[in-house]
């Protein structure tokens, strides 16, 4: 595994990142030479025609990579940060119910014609938003209602325990709104097939904020390796830094869920490899988070859209497949090493 050198790696991860990106646009149902993809988007960039091929690349792949792209670095930053707030190495979105409750808001949304005028999925982002920060919310609260310690299985306990709650509810919706069955179902599994221009901006701006807030908290989360009441004897305001933390999170799981739907294994697995590149330290680990987590995604949604071409996968199939592997062996080698 490679080792953290600073800005040297950062730009190393970037390359990278860009050249996946260049790869996913090239491959698909109808291969394109990624010098042709290049060329098609420099022409699109001067205003130039581009053909057919320029209306697959420009219209249809890079829109949708670029919301991969996004969508992976929010659930992968998420998740660091959620395991940083909690010490708590088991925690992201979706093993704390978080991703659960977000996408009841989002079902909510979709199952009732909840809408925003002026604004194409307000409704649902919003919905998704709210629901998620309430959950974290939610959970917390109940875990220091049984256990003030806030110990690592009870957290997790009442997790699972909500997102069972949480998707029974998402169950009994969508029998009611049984007209849009197919569409709620297909979305719960995962896709960002479909994927706008508007949709990657939106996720952009929530994502760069929330991150900005989050990494600026870096020494904070640090400080609560020691444990919080140690970190408030150092001058750490706990309650507002968990506060500020819980917000960004709720933003980046909320809107990530609402337009790509229920995505596992991101902000849990992407943690654990960062950290062995980085070590402890949260300002480097969730800033390379951003580019691991997009990477992992980029390459599960090229795996979703060419393994049986040209049917397409759920990209949740293929991140809770390869995801469930790779935890089993972090899990292995971490008990092995004690």
């Amino acid at each position: 595994m490679l080792q953290y050198k600073g800005w040297r790696t950062h730009v190393l991860y970037l390359l990278i990142t860009l050249f996946t990106m260049g790869v996913c646009v090239a491959l698909g149902s109808v291969n394109i030479p990624l010098k042709e993809v290049f060329s098609i988007m420099s022409q699109g960039i001067q205003g130039g025609e581009t053909g057919a091929m320029g209306s697959i690349v420009l219209s249809v792949r890079f829109p949708r990579v670029l919301n991969v792209a996004l969508v992976g670095a929010g659930l992968a930053i998420s998740g660091g940060a959620m395991q940083g707030l909690l010490r708590n190495p088991l925690a992201d979105g979706s093993t704390l119910g978080v991703s659960a409750g977000a996408a009841l808001g989002a079902i909510l949304s979709i199952a009732f014609g909840i809408s925003i005028p002026f604004f194409p999925l307000g409704g649902t982002v919003v919905m998704a938003i709210v629901f998620a920060f309430l959950s974290i919310v939610f959970i917390l609260s109940l875990a220091h209602k049984v256990d003030h310690s806030l110990s690592t299985n009870t957290i997790i306990l009442i997790g699972v325990i909500f997102s069972m709650f949480a998707s029974s509810i998402s169950s009994f919706i969508i029998v009611l709104a049984s007209n849009k069955v197919e569409s709620i179902t297909f979305w719960q599994m995962g896709s960002l097939a479909g994927s706008t221009y508007k949709g990657a901006a939106f996720i952009a701006i929530v994502l760069i904020l929330s991150s900005l807030l989050i990494l600026s908290k870096s020494r904070e989360l640090d400080a609560f390796a020691i444990g919080e009441r140690n970190a408030q004897h150092i001058g750490v305001d706990v309650r507002k830094t968990k506060l500020l933390i819980m917000l960004s999170i709720s933003a980046i799981i909320g809107v990530c869920v609402a337009f790509s739907g229920m995505i596992g294994f991101v902000g849990l697995i992407i943690p654990h490899m960062v950290r062995k590149i980085t070590g402890p330290n949260h300002r480097k680990l969730l800033s390379l988070c951003i580019y691991v987590g997009a990477n992992f995604l980029l390459l599960a949604d090229l795996l979703a859209r060419t393994i049986l071409r040209p049917l397409e996968l759920p990209i949740g199939i293929v991140t809770s497949f390869v995801g469930t592997l790779l935890f089993i062996y972090i899990f292995y080698n971490m008990r092995k090493a004690e």
